[in-house]
């Protein structure tokens, strides 16, 4: 395995992967939704040229692979120009998408070189999987995984369990019989609507959050990983995020993390973040998975 996750001068990971949270808007509400997204939800603050911003400052500061995840990212009316920006910086981009809807234009932007697709499943039932996501999604979702697979674009997915008598065994059998090949399972996050209502707990998460890996939402907050959006570090509408990414408070909170999370798997010497601790990646050991 590749070693990146490395230190600066300054003794801080040298960040690579960066998770672009650009939505609350989704056509789906499920269950678990780390951030409660659903078809209320909106598109914050962030302009156009402030994520194209954050993507030119991302490069110049040694970003590798950006993740585009919401929400639904392919419902934010720049995402396609903001894929675009990206590839043509040479940065390496995974789409998040439920796979609900998928415009001509995506197709063809799934096809350029670069860039990768992912996707989560809960079912081999329509009925067991619609009602996770909250709306009649399990046919649509399918069929595009079955066209991603057709036109040989990159796709991972992640079969996400929310209870223990979920059919995990057999969605990922359908999958396989689809041409899935990259197939991960985790349990649903406490976070977001899975919460049940409490508070937001770092011991829920990894504990490798900012090592090498930020997300950006939109809103403009910076926080260690999509999973502690509670946790902002600082806001790109204000500060750099060169700044914020070699700032007092990512490493307090870095530390905070670290001292708090509960499952400890990641380690911050081994783990590769544009390839490693993306949501859901099958072969991870890092559990920050939407």
């Amino acid at each position: 395995m590749t070693v990146i996750a490395k230190s600066s001068s300054a003794g801080l990971p040298i960040t690579r992967f960066l998770w672009l949270d650009l939505t609350r808007k989704c056509q789906l509400a499920c269950t678990h939704c780390y951030n409660s997204s659903g078809p209320d939800g909106g598109h914050g603050t962030m302009t156009r040229r402030d994520w194209l911003a954050v993507l030119d400052q991302a490069a110049a500061c040694g970003v590798r692979a950006v993740q585009f995840i919401g929400g639904e990212p392919t419902l934010h009316p720049d995402a396609p120009n903001l894929v675009a920006h990206a590839l043509d910086l040479g940065i390496n981009v995974e789409v998040y998408s439920n796979l609900v809807h998928v415009s001509t234009e995506w197709w063809r932007l799934f096809q350029r070189d670069g860039i990768s697709l992912a996707t989560s499943y809960y079912s081999d039932q329509a009925a067991e999987h619609n009602a996770i996501t909250g709306r009649p999604s399990h046919a649509r979702t399918r069929a595009n995984i079955e066209k991603a697979v057709s036109f040989g674009i990159p796709l991972r997915v992640g079969i996400i369990a929310t209870d223990d008598a979920q059919r995990v065994t057999e969605a990922r059998r359908e999958l396989e019989a689809l041409g899935v090949t990259r197939i991960g399972l985790d349990h649903a996050r406490p976070f977001g609507r899975a919460s049940g209502g409490r508070e937001p707990d770092p011991s829920g998460l990894c504990g490798n959050c900012g090592h090498g890996a930020v997300s950006v939402g939109p809103a403009g907050d910076v926080s260690p990983c999509v999973f502690s959006g509670w946790m902002a570090v600082g806001n790109v509408h204000d500060t750099s995020l060169a700044a914020i990414l070699g700032g007092t408070a990512m490493e307090r909170v870095r530390a905070s993390i670290r001292s708090t999370a509960s499952q400890g798997i990641c380690q911050p010497d081994i783990c590769e973040p544009d390839h490693w601790c993306k949501p859901g990646y099958p072969d991870s050991g890092c559990n920050p998975r939407y």
